[in-house]
C-alpha cells in the first residue's frame, strides 16, 4: 500500500508560478517511476510529466519548457515547479506512481489561474 498526498495548490495569476509537491509513504520499497496528471472540469485526466527513479523525465508537449518536475528520493518526494501558468492550467492536479503493478493516486490539489 502507497499513500500519495500532495500540497502547494491555490490561487495564481496568468504568468505567476506554483509548486506543487507530492510526499509518497507506506509499503513503498523502490519506486521507480512517479508522477504528475490534472484534471480540468469536463475533462478527461490528461498526462503532464514523470520522473524516475534515476531522474529520466518525459513531459506532456502542453506542458514542456513551462514545468519542470524534479524528485527527492530520498523523502520519496517529487515536486512539480509551474511557470507561465495560464488559465488553460486550471485543474485538479494529482500524484502518480504504479508499484507492483497498481496505480496509486494523490488526493489531488487545486490549482486556479486567473486571467
Amino acid at each position: 500500500q502507497v499513500q500519495l498526498v500532495e500540497s502547494g495548490g491555490g490561487l495564481v495569476q496568468s504568468g505567476g508560478s506554483l509548486r506543487l509537491s507530492c510526499a509518497a509513504s507506506g509499503t513503498i520499497g523502490s519506486i521507480y517511476v512517479l508522477g504528475w496528471y490534472r484534471q480540468a472540469p469536463g475533462k478527461q485526466r490528461e498526462f503532464l510529466a514523470v520522473i524516475s527513479s534515476s531522474g529520466s523525465t518525459n513531459y506532456a508537449d502542453s506542458v514542456k519548457g513551462r514545468f519542470t518536475i524534479s524528485r527527492d528520493n530520498a523523502k520519496n518526494a517529487i515536486n512539480l515547479q509551474m511557470n507561465s501558468l495560464k488559465p488553460e492550467d486550471t485543474a485538479v492536479y494529482y500524484c502518480y506512481t504504479n508499484l507492483g503493478g497498481k496505480d496509486y493516486w494523490g488526493q489531488g490539489t487545486q490549482v486556479t489561474v486567473s486571467s
